[in-house]
């Protein structure tokens, strides 16, 4: 997914993170940047399963019967995991088939019920990063914006902000639709991947609009598999898909 913001106002600084190129566009004169930067180099932290001193990462490296406490991102993306999980019958599976169900969340305790299950957050933390930082731009004054990370994109404020999408028949993008204060993701699958425990991808490229990164990000899964763009867990959280 591209983006192209309509002007010559808006300044774009990028920086390597979340195993991706994450692209920060704020107005001239809007020098918090790093601001963002920070914030999701804060998730990355907390959440990332290479990070041996995360929340993950102490998570895997556990035993079994072992609860370990776990800060407030930890918090809200597992919670929103749990939710998914329990609403697609444990499809939506961050332990990847290691142990669907061989972990709880409680609160700010996480319990591990296998010797071997392991988690692994991916686009969810990505978009929960994007969230975080979108928060802290807004608590820190920027007026409009948008934070890009690899296809996980929001934009808040004052824009309409542009969507290109890749035409994978042409090699090209082609525009797609304005974005204004929300959330948009797209994934990509490759024929006969697993988006969801024990489901195959029977599209390619799912897109979800949503109010929350996280959300859209989550649910480009559910559209993937189901080919439903009319999903009731779409509804349910206030989202829209395509199929592309």
């Amino acid at each position: 997914m591209n983006i192209a913001a309509r002007g010559n106002a808006w300044v774009r600084r990028a920086k390597p993170l979340l195993g991706t190129l994450v692209e920060v566009g704020l107005p001239e004169g809007a020098a918090m940047h790093d601001v963002a930067f920070a914030a999701i180099s804060e998730v990355q932290a907390a959440l990332s399963r290479f990070e041996a001193s995360s929340d993950v990462g102490r998570f895997n490296a556990a035993n079994e019967g072992d609860v370990i406490g776990i800060g407030t991102h930890a918090q809200s993306v597992l919670a929103a995991a749990d939710v998914l999980r329990a609403e697609t019958d444990g499809r939506f599976d961050i332990s990847l088939g290691s142990g669907t169900h061989a972990w709880r969340i409680d609160a700010d305790r996480l319990h591990k019920l296998s010797a071997g299950v392991q988690l692994d957050l991916g686009g969810i933390a990505k978009g929960h990063a994007v969230d975080c930082a979108v928060t802290v731009l807004i608590a820190a004054g920027s007026p409009a914006g948008w934070v890009n990370a690899g296809g996980d994109l929001r934009a808040f404020g004052d824009i309409d902000l542009p969507l290109q999408l890749r035409d994978e028949a042409t090699g090209g993008v082609r525009d797609f639709g304005l974005l204004r204060d929300g959330a948009f993701a797209t994934s990509h699958f490759a024929p006969g991947s697993r988006p969801l425990a024990g489901s195959l991808a029977v599209h390619a490229h799912a897109s979800v609009a949503a109010a929350s990164c996280l959300w859209a990000d989550a649910l480009t899964k559910v559209l993937a598999i189901t080919g439903d763009t009319a999903h009731p867990l779409l509804a349910r959280h206030g989202a829209q898909g395509w199929l592309h």
